[in-house]
């Protein structure tokens, strides 16, 4: 779907302000020698079955304790939602990896923090997802590509696929994107819709709305 809109080993718990029904706590992990953090907001009275999860990361400037304020976890009070906080890059920046570089820094957070999670809750391993803006939705993006069979689907919001990354196999894939973005152009993310809907083999393309085009096999 598309939709065109303007626009570890070591796990430290500290509790965070938070609005709504579920419990919030910074999560912390070691991988390859740096702490990285998260907050995982999670459901106060969890359901008898696994809880669905979703794994949530920041544009390139932005934090965790800013990008929470997006309300997944709102949205969606049953599920448990992780907001990933990303490394100093470019200018000292927060920000995540978009291709694979061979040392794969965040891919390993991913891999480290999944471990942790289902050791700490009860997750449906069939309801695993991964949504991100902008670099972050780029990284959701490589997460497509380098972890496919860990995600039941990706949410990728104002961001475009990399040269270097060419998912393979196919999985649902919500693509938000603003004709008049002037960070990630309109153009890119076209093309980066067009990749998802020839990886998925999805031909048949029907409207859903103002601006919103769901492809189908």
């Amino acid at each position: 779907m598309s939709m065109r809109l303007p626009q570890v080993a070591l796990a430290g718990l500290l509790l965070v302000p938070g609005a709504g029904e579920s419990a919030a706590e910074v999560v912390r992990w070691q991988v390859d020698g740096l702490t990285r953090e998260a907050i995982v907001h999670a459901p106060e009275s969890p359901g008898g079955e696994g809880a669905p999860l979703v794994l949530a990361f920041h544009g390139f400037g932005d934090n965790m304790r800013n990008f929470q304020h997006t309300n997944l976890h709102l949205e969606w009070p049953d599920a448990i939602v992780v907001y990933f906080e990303g490394l100093e890059r470019r200018g000292g920046l927060l920000g995540w990896q978009v291709e694979s570089d061979g040392v794969d820094r965040d891919l390993k957070l991913v891999d480290v923090a999944l471990r942790s999670l289902r050791e700490t809750y009860n997750i449906d391993d069939d309801r695993i997802y991964a949504t991100g803006y902008s670099n972050g939705g780029m990284f959701t993006y490589l997460l497509w590509a380098e972890r496919p069979g860990v995600f039941a689907a990706y949410a990728p919001v104002a961001a475009r696929l990399r040269t270097g990354v060419r998912p393979t196999r196919p999985g649902p894939v919500l693509h938000v994107a603003g004709e008049r973005d002037r960070v990630v152009s309109f153009a890119d993310q076209e093309a980066a819709i067009a990749v998802a809907v020839e990886v998925n083999g999805a031909r048949a393309a029907e409207h859903c709305g103002a601006g919103c085009t769901v492809y189908g096999a």
